[in-house]
């Protein structure tokens, strides 16, 4: 008997796969716990998809609805407890509300989330799973790294569209991303109506940056809702950015009038900071844009004013303001801009979302987050952490996906460098050194967050190509811990990414052929 229970017991062991042993799951990004067994489940058509709680019939029609579109017919059901099938639960034990535990048993699966976020994310787990035919009996533990996984998309200066844009909030969601930055106006292009300021789309639209004259392309109101709304769904907040007090070419291109003027390199680039009315303006585009995007967050830019701000040296509404206030400098006007307009985001019940630049304007730390960007400039990275500011890590290298990822390819921005696959993989931590940054330094982090600056992204294959499947590194980084990554697995797991991106006919890089998807050429500049 005792050989017998001896037996059963070296069986059962052998029956469980260790993590550390060997890779057990293709899913990215790659969970925090796994055990698995050997044994499969048995989900079939049929069965119930159930939940006890209302809050999760989002969660439960969505499921159904994937299931559908892969051959599993399952209905929901919201009442008692089941023993088949699939059950999701909220579980509040689970402290961090994006965390998921997934067991699956022989004949049952039960997601339970910290919230009905973490039932979403449970769930892509195991579409993610049965996608890649791996539905193995175990349990699954799970919780993001940061709460923050973003990515940016410029539609100012190349106009992408609805269609595109849920397909890339659809893979964000189906990698675990939750922010997407829309980077909605700037100096090429403005692209989303106001009705109070109807110029504003309908003018300050026309061109992009390969060329000046085509016709207007922007999101009408109804468009952005629809969108937002189709975020919601996928447990993504859409975060819009209204650029100011410079970027604002097209603006003033609409509305002359609220202009601070520019340089020969960049005319009109500016918006005029002297002038009261302009303050009214913005405001009143502002308090648009808020009722549009339920986000709690705002950003407003505040970037590179420099490239205009010196025609405000001998604008008369700009040197009337730092007369009466005492400003001795247009850097000092720009900062009391800066602090009029910070009230106004938070007059909207929004916190202020602005790039670093921001630190040199003394912003209020309060509902604040600083955006880091500039690489080579670590010092505001410390400075932001210094001073406690909210701060996400996004700079030029390596999450700038206009960047060429490969040393062959030519449309792309190289800096000393360009920013690989790896690279992204490797983000944030193979730099901590070198920025000169501490453990407790980091507690001020709130994530990190991929930028597609669109210059040379002029069609949908540009987008692709510059995206993916540097989109699948960044997302591991955002929400792995460092002690369950591996570059060599993650691109073993990487072939089936590489499987759903043909099926969605996706444009990406293969690193592993490069005849298979040639880099596409970039947009021909059309001078005005």
């Amino acid at each position: 008997m005792k050989q017998l229970l001896t037996t059963l017991t070296i069986v059962y062991i052998s029956s469980i796969i260790n993590l550390s042993a060997q890779e057990q799951i293709r899913v990215i990004p790659y969970p925090a716990n796994v055990t698995l067994q050997t044994k499969t489940s048995n989900l079939k058509s049929g069965q119930k998809i159930n939940y006890t709680d209302s809050a999760l019939r989002q969660e439960a029609s969505f499921l159904k609805q994937r299931l559908a579109d892969m051959n599993y017919q399952m209905e929901e059901n919201q009442g008692k407890k089941i023993t088949k099938g699939i059950s999701l639960l909220l579980d509040n034990t689970l402290k961090n509300r994006e965390a998921y535990v997934l067991t699956v048993k022989s004949n049952q699966i039960i997601i339970k989330g910290g919230s009905s976020a973490g039932v979403f994310y449970g769930i892509q787990t195991l579409l993610q799973i049965l996608t890649n035919g791996d539905l193995r009996c175990g349990e699954i533990r799970d919780a993001p790294r940061y709460e923050w996984r973003g990515y940016m998309l410029d539609e100012a200066r190349h106009f992408s569209g609805e269609k595109r844009v849920k397909q890339l909030l659809d893979l964000m969601a189906y990698y675990k991303m939750n922010r997407f930055h829309w980077h909605l106006t700037d100096a090429q292009g403005w692209r989303i109506e106001i009705k109070q300021y109807p110029k504003l789309a309908t003018v300050g639209g026309e061109g992009c940056h390969s060329d000046p004259d085509t016709p207007a392309l922007y999101y009408t109101q109804e468009q952005i809702r629809d969108i937002v709304t189709y975020a919601k769904v996928r447990h993504i907040e859409i975060i819009p950015e209204i650029d100011m007090p410079g970027h604002a070419t097209a603006a003033n291109k609409a509305y002359p009038e609220y202009s601070g003027g520019g340089t020969k390199e960049h005319p009109e680039f500016t918006f005029n900071v002297g002038k009261e009315r302009t303050y009214t303006y913005l405001s009143n585009i502002l308090k648009e844009v808020a009722y549009l995007f339920p986000s709690p967050y705002m950003h407003i830019g505040g970037d590179e004013v420099a490239y205009g701000s010196q025609a405000w040296e001998t604008d008369p509404s700009v040197q009337d303001l730092m007369k009466r206030k005492g400003l001795k400098t247009v850097k000092e006007a720009e900062r009391y801009f800066m602090h009029q307009m910070t009230n106004t985001v938070r007059s909207l019940g929004k916190t202020l979302v602005g790039w670093d630049e921001l630190l040199d304007l003394n912003v209020k730390r309060t509902n604040t987050i600083i955006m880091w960007w500039r690489h080579d400039k670590p010092e505001y990275l410390r400075s932001s952490l210094a001073k406690e500011y909210a701060t996400i890590m996004c700079p030029r290298k390596p999450l700038y996906f206009d960047f060429v990822q490969y040393d062959g390819h030519q449309w792309g921005r190289i800096w000393d460098g360009f920013c690989p696959l790896e690279d992204v993989y490797a983000f944030p931590d193979k730099w901590f050194a070198e920025w000169g940054v501490s453990a407790a330094d980091l507690s001020y982090v709130k994530g990190i967050q991929a930028n597609a600056w669109t210059e040379l992204m002029h069609t949908k294959e540009r987008v692709d190509f510059m995206t993916f499947p540097r989109l699948c590194a960044l997302a591991e980084s955002a929400w792995s811990e460092p002690t369950v990554k591996n570059y060599g697995k993650f691109q073993s797991r990487l072939e089936d990414a590489f499987t759903l991106f043909d099926k969605l006919n996706i444009y990406y890089f293969d690193y592993r052929d490069l005849t298979h998807h040639p880099e596409p050429v970039g947009p021909i500049i059309k001078k005005k």
